[in-house]
């Protein structure tokens, strides 16, 4: 069973994906699997049981990275391809059977729309993948710890620095649900990654800084050990998830409804919405993540870490 899988380019898509490789391997034991992508969700998928090959998406002009992978696929005899992308090419290839995800923005989670393709309900939840090693190369931080995700793509996604700060030692400090525990920083490679974390850095200089210095896989090996993640709408906040560790996901302009994490112990907490004076741009209807409070942050985290009463 060969079966072609045409993933997302951006790492939160990617992961929530997961689910239906997840699914597809378990029906149809010792398949190999071509996985495509894009350059930053490439880890998300180099632990996978079953790959036969990555495809990795790197953008071209004229979009010639989509013909490099044609090329490569229409040489090949196919069981299944699923296109997560919804382009033209998958009708163009050799396939006994074809799965394409549909256009257009809808209500409800992604994760749900990424299950209509292969008719599943519920939806499967995503997975991560690491291996020993991954797991070796994270173990020098010993002992229960917080991990927070102060970063994301998009500036008008993050929480105050301040807040992140705040929540940190409310949870840590005495009294707190993580009294003693260390402190895991993370965020992505790159200047603008380091600039949004810098901050909660520097007022807590106790934690431990990963920003920039894990791979995915290793950072979801440090993940699945966590107590708490806690961090802005991100796709390493769905890593989190994926691997286990209780998430919770901070909300203001994006929607939690569409895009909240997955995973056995997840839940969001969303920045306050306003009314918006008349000709305001939509930029400026957007919820503001200044407008989350961080008791608020407080009492979810909280929550999610209480132990569920047995009925």
């Amino acid at each position: 069973m060969r079966i072609l899988f045409i993933s997302s380019t951006r790492i939160g898509d990617a992961v929530l994906s997961t689910g239906l490789l997840g699914h597809l391997m378990a029906q149809y034991p010792g398949a190999r699997f071509t996985v495509a992508c894009g350059p930053a969700a490439e880890g998300v998928f180099t632990r996978m049981p079953g790959l036969d090959r990555l495809w990795v998406l790197r953008k071209r002009k004229f979009s010639l990275h989509w013909l490099g992978l044609w090329w490569f696929a229409v040489r090949q005899r196919w069981d299944l391809v699923v296109d997560l992308r919804g382009s033209a090419m998958v009708f163009m290839l050799p396939t006994r059977a074809r799965a394409l995800m549909r256009g257009g923005r809808r209500a409800g989670h992604r994760l749900a729309h990424l299950a209509e393709i292969l008719r599943l309900a519920p939806p499967p939840l995503p997975l991560a993948w690491f291996d020993a090693a991954d797991a070796a190369r994270t173990a020098t931080m010993t002992g229960p710890f917080l991990a927070l995700g102060p970063s994301a793509n998009w500036q008008y996604k993050v929480w105050p620095a301040e807040r992140f700060v705040a929540l940190a030692r409310a949870l840590t400090g005495a009294g707190g649900a993580l009294a003693g525990h260390g402190i895991v920083i993370l965020g992505g490679p790159g200047a603008a990654e380091a600039a949004m974390v810098a901050p909660v850095l520097a007022a807590l200089p106790g934690a431990v800084d990963m920003v920039g210095k894990l791979s995915l896989p290793e950072a979801a090996a440090l993940l699945s050990r966590a107590s708490l993640y806690i961090g802005n709408d991100s796709g390493l906040m769905h890593l989190a998830a994926a691997a286990g560790a209780p998430t919770l996901g901070l909300f203001g302009p994006t929607n939690a409804e569409e895009y909240a994490p997955s995973g056995p112990h997840a839940r969001v907490v969303e920045a306050d919405r306003h009314v918006s004076p008349p000709g305001a741009t939509e930029l400026e209807r957007l919820a503001r993540m200044d407008a989350l409070p961080m008791e608020r942050a407080l009492a979810a985290a909280t929550a999610l870490l209480s132990p569920v009463p047995v009925a």
